[in-house]
Parts: structure tokens; C-alpha cells; sequence
């Protein structure tokens, strides 16, 4: 059976609630569970909002539904808009949102 779901619809719906959060932040795992070999994450943030750093052993990706971000590690930064998709190093990083912005997290799970 195929589930099917519009990124831009939950985006949308994601940025209305970050909109609202006190945290400027809202998220939802589309795909994911202890089952399943890898985990994606919508996620929506007020501009200038900060996700924390973090590290995953696996695989990280991350495509920018809407808005432009920020990703960090270390001294390094990357800048992404609209459509752009990043590999995520596999050191920590965090993410900061230069506008409000949308996208999609995958992380490769053991």
C-alpha cells in the first residue's frame, strides 16, 4: 500500500503552527519508527530560531521545502534556500532559520 503525502501541504501546516509556538518551532516524523531503516522529520521555524546541535552516527540529509537556513558544524557554514537540498557532515551541526523557513530532515537509522 502507498502512503501519500504533500510536503507542501505539511509544511504549510507546520509553519502555521510555528507561527504560534512559543519555541518558533514545530515538527512532525513523516516516516520513521523503531522499525524503519530511516526517520524524516518536517520541520518549521520562525526566522532567526536556532535547532540545536546535535550528531547522528548515520547519515543525515536535509531538503529545504521553503524559506532560506543555515546549516553550521564547527567552523563551517552552509546556506540553503527553497529546493536546496544539503548533506549533512557527519559532525555536529545545528540548524538556524535565516527566514521562516521549512524542510525536510532524513536520518539513515541503524
Amino acid at each position: 500500500m502507498v502512503n501519500k503525502l504533500s510536503l507542501l501541504a505539511k509544511a504549510r501546516e507546520l509553519a502555521d503552527k510555528a507561527s504560534r509556538a512559543p519555541s518558533g518551532r514545530a515538527a512532525d516524523t513523516v516516516l520513521g519508527g523503531h522499525e524503519k531503516r530511516m526517520r524524516q522529520t518536517v520541520v518549521a521555524m520562525r526566522a532567526g530560531v536556532t535547532l540545536a546541535e546535535t550528531a547522528s552516527p548515520h547519515e543525515v540529509t536535509l531538503l529545504v521545502i521553503s524559506g532560506r537556513l543555515w546549516l553550521e558544524s564547527g567552523d563551517d557554514r552552509w546556506s540553503a534556500r527553497e529546493w536546496g537540498y544539503l548533506i549533512v557532515p557527519g559532525e555536529p551541526y545545528s540548524v538556524v532559520a535565516e527566514t521562516d523557513a521549512t524542510f525536510l530532515l532524513t536520518v539513515g537509522m541503524a
